[in-house]
C-alpha cells in the first residue's frame, strides 16, 4: 500500500510538471513498448497488417489510415494518441514520458522530434536524471517540416505549419506559418496560399 501511495505521489508531481528522477518514475517500466518498435522497425514493408496491429499495441490509441514510416523511436509509446488520416515519415521521435496527442489530417516530415521531456538547468537537479515532463498537443491538419523539434508543454493550433529545422518552444495559435529557433509566427494561412503551387493553365 505505501508503494502505490509514493507512486500516485510521484504522478501527481509529474502531472504538475516538477522535477522527478529516473528512480522515482522507475515503477512506470512495464508502460515501455520496447520491443514491440523494435519489431515494427524491423518488418517487411508488405506486412501492412502486422504493421497495423504492432502499431494499436505500441501506442495509447491510433486512428484509422495512418501511415507510420520506420524506423521510429518512442520512450514509452503508450502515452502517444494518434488520429484519423496521419502520415509520419523516418526517424519520427516520440520522447513521451507524458501525453503526446495528435489530431487527424496531421503530417509530420523525417527527423522530428516531439519530446515532452526536459532538465533543470542547474547540474545538481539533474542528479538520477532529474527532469520534467509536460504534454504536447498537435491539433487537426498541423504540418512539421523536417527536422523540427517541439519542446515540453507546446500545443499547436489548426492547420498550422512548422518550418523546417524549427524549434518550438511556445505554443503555436491556429492557422499560421511559424519558423525558426527559437519557433516564432512569420504570417497567417490566408485564402492565397489556395493558389500557390497550382498548375501553369
Amino acid at each position: 500500500m505505501t508503494h502505490a501511495h509514493e507512486d500516485d505521489d510521484i504522478l501527481s508531481r509529474i502531472a504538475k510538471g516538477l522535477v522527478y528522477t529516473e528512480s522515482e518514475a522507475a515503477f512506470q517500466a512495464p508502460r515501455r513498448r520496447a520491443e514491440q518498435v523494435f519489431e515494427y522497425n524491423h518488418t517487411p514493408p508488405g506486412e501492412m497488417e502486422k504493421r497495423r496491429s504492432l502499431l494499436v499495441a505500441i501506442f495509447g490509441s491510433v486512428g484509422e489510415r495512418m501511415v507510420l514510416l520506420p524506423p521510429f523511436h518512442a520512450a514509452f509509446g503508450s502515452n502517444v494518441h494518434i488520429g484519423d488520416d496521419f502520415f509520419g515519415n523516418v526517424n519520427l521521435t516520440f520522447v513521451d514520458d507524458v501525453d503526446i496527442r495528435i489530431g487527424d489530417g496531421v503530417m509530420i516530415a523525417p527527423s522530428v522530434t516531439l519530446t515532452t521531456t526536459g532538465h533543470p538547468v542547474h547540474p545538481s537537479r539533474r542528479a538520477d536524471f532529474g527532469r520534467f515532463s509536460e504534454p504536447i498537443v498537435i491539433e487537426d491538419k498541423v504540418w512539421i517540416g523536417s527536422n523540427a523539434v517541439v519542446l515540453p508543454g507546446v500545443r499547436v493550433g489548426y492547420g498550422s505549419v512548422i518550418g523546417a529545422g524549427s524549434v518550438v518552444s511556445r505554443s503555436i495559435p491556429p492557422m499560421t506559418v511559424a519558423v525558426g529557433a527559437p519557433c516564432r509566427v512569420v504570417r497567417p494561412i490566408t485564402e492565397e496560399d489556395l493558389t500557390t503551387r497550382t498548375a501553369a493553365d
